[in-house]
């Protein structure tokens, strides 16, 4: 007999005791608590909390008078500017979705989104308005006579050419602030029924045919936002620099915990190693965030760019691809202090953490930046993480060695991918997301990333981590940039291929004997079966959001032809 098992009480939610999470509460209290504190810097224009609340409204109410609302998406094409931080509160208080797009990407990307999305409202950074307009051409030209162009608002910037506000004025788009303008900034705006409710909707940077749109609920934007600072040791009023673009997976939620802790968000419009080192000094940072290739272009830089000795100490959080430890090592070497997490769009951000262990403190620098490159343990907000075996999907040991695929789920794991059923229940299957990364789980429990499945080079049956080659390449004191692909071999099937950018200053005249050197220095480091066959010279290419295009250098190594009967 089964017996029903029954909670102490049969006591009921009501409106007293219940309602939806949603980050979009955090900006009124913000208001109410600091009204003048600074809470958008922007070149000269900045804005008070108080101020933000109100422009939101006004955002929210124009929206809502062009019966923007519940089931819309509006789109915003900007780099981290006031109005794209608006859009994450804005947005959804009209109860329509913000879909933040990459600048980064092409107009044949942004139209095929655009139309993906069906978005209702373009708003556009002056500078980027030519890129929307091409997109919507291409997006009439493909619509066979029946397209309907989005509402166009265009957003000014003094440090942009006028002549591109004044071309996109005279095309009928309409000003941002005059759109505020018509605005109420008492709007009465509502949270939504329901926390499942989508807040956010973003295309990942895969290196699929068409990339697929992440959708977000306002519950999980919540708990990731609160997340955040728990797991970073933020506090109130922090200054935050916004190296990371915001339309990165919404800034990995921090857009919405900067009004959680009524911090100073510093826009940063281009981001380069001047630019936050100026930052730093003049508006005191104590955070920011960025991909391992901004922590590299931060330590490599010139001595005339950097302010150094650093005013304070300034904590950075890096994700987005595994850091290399060389690269972590120069970090803390300059005062910051890099936390190490790991996520994907998927997991609103970050969702793991590389915890820090007061045991690590004694350890050499060099050990402390290797334990620090791993992936780490699950975020608060995320309920369950693992690495499971490709075959039979049961855990694998808890030995550094054993390969499986890295998986969650939680509250902090997306709803699914907008109208692609079939990939979410490859994606969600057995009640796990899967993340298609490859990684380790250490004896201390922390995980670690290995390879994307696709970037394991299989060499004479033994499979090669083209991170580890990687993070030994970056201790070469003439390599900027690296990356790693397999490149078909005569004798082993694949062997591994360099693709390696040269710090400034090296001298490029004879590249043979700087390839013959990188290899004799990874022999030092590394079983001979992983030491690169082949180095190829030359810029990486990247994906918008600064990730290096494996694909593309797998078409290079694909074009050199296969690696000869090597002696090995």
């Amino acid at each position: 007999m089964v017996m029903e098992s029954r909670d102490i009480d049969d006591l009921p939610k009501n409106a007293a005791n219940y309602t939806a999470l949603t980050p979009l509460g955090f900006l009124e209290r913000a208001a109410t608590v600091h009204p003048t504190r600074k809470a958008v810097v922007h070149g000269s224009r900045s804005y008070t909390w108080l101020q933000t609340y109100e422009r939101c409204r006004r955002l929210a109410s124009a929206l809502s008078k062009r019966s923007v609302g519940v089931g819309s998406t509006v789109a915003i094409i900007a780099p981290n500017v006031p109005a794209l931080y608006e859009a994450h509160f804005g947005i959804p208080m009209a109860g329509a979705v913000v879909n933040t797009v990459n600048i980064r990407l092409n107009a044949s990307t942004i139209a095929f989104l655009l139309g993906h999305s069906q978005s209702a409202v373009v708003i556009v950074d002056q500078e980027f308005f030519s890129l929307a307009e091409d997109a919507l051409k291409i997006m009439k030209e493909n619509s066979q006579g029946n397209f309907k162009s989005p509402l166009l608002i265009v957003v000014a910037d003094e440090s942009c050419d006028p002549n591109t506000l004044r071309y996109a004025l005279g095309r009928g788009a309409i000003e941002y602030e005059e759109f505020l303008k018509g605005g109420d900034p008492e709007f009465a705006w509502q949270p939504p029924q329901d926390e499942w409710q989508s807040i956010a909707l973003g295309y990942t940077s895969g290196t699929t045919a068409s990339p697929k749109g992440v959708v977000l609920h306002h519950r999980g934007a919540y708990l990731m936002s609160l997340s955040n600072p728990l797991i970073w040791g933020m506090q109130e009023g922090a200054i935050y620099l916004w190296t990371l673009p915001m339309f990165h997976c919404n800034g990995w939620c921090f857009t919405w915990t900067l009004a959680a802790l009524c911090g100073t968000n510093i826009c940063l419009r281009q981001v380069t190693a001047k630019g936050v080192y100026s930052a730093i000094a003049k508006y005191n940072v104590t955070h920011f965030c960025g991909a391992p290739v901004v922590l590299n272009t931060i330590v490599n830089a010139p001595p005339e760019d950097t302010i150094l000795p650093l005013p304070h100490v300034v904590h950075v959080m890096t994700a987005g691809a595994a850091p290399p430890p060389a690269v972590l090592f120069a970090m803390s070497q300059k005062g910051f202090r890099v936390t190490h997490t790991y996520g994907l769009s998927e997991t609103y951000g970050p969702s793991t953490v590389c915890a820090w262990k007061p045991e690590w403190d004694s350890e050499p620098p060099e050990t402390q930046a290797r334990l620090n490159a791993r992936q780490g343990v699950r975020y608060i907000g995320l309920e369950g993480l693992d690495v499971i075996s490709t075959q039979n999907g049961k855990p694998v040991p808890a030995d550094g060695k054993t390969i499986g695929e890295i998986v969650m789920r939680g509250n902090v794991v997306m709803k699914g991918y907008l109208k692609n059923p079939k990939v979410n229940e490859e994606t969600f299957a057995n009640g796990w997301f899967h993340s298609g990364d490859l990684g380790v789980k250490h004896p201390d429990g922390y995980i670690e990333i290995k390879d994307r499945s696709k970037d394991i080079i299989i060499s004479g049956g033994e499979n090669i981590s083209s991170v580890e080659v990687e993070n030994s390449l970056y201790l070469h004191p003439a390599v900027l940039e690296a990356s790693v692909v397999a490149r078909a071999d005569e004798r082993w099937g694949e062997t591994p291929c360099a693709f390696v950018t040269l710090k400034p200053g090296v001298d490029k005249s004879d590249e043979r004997r700087l390839a013959e050197d990188i290899m004799k220095f990874c022999r030092s480091k590394m079983p001979a079966y992983w030491v690169p066959k082949s180095v190829v010279f030359g810029p990486l290419p990247k994906t918008a959001t600064g990730k290096i295009q494996k694909h593309v250098l797998r078409a290079k190594a694909k074009e050199l032809g296969p690696v000869k009967l090597s002696k090995l």
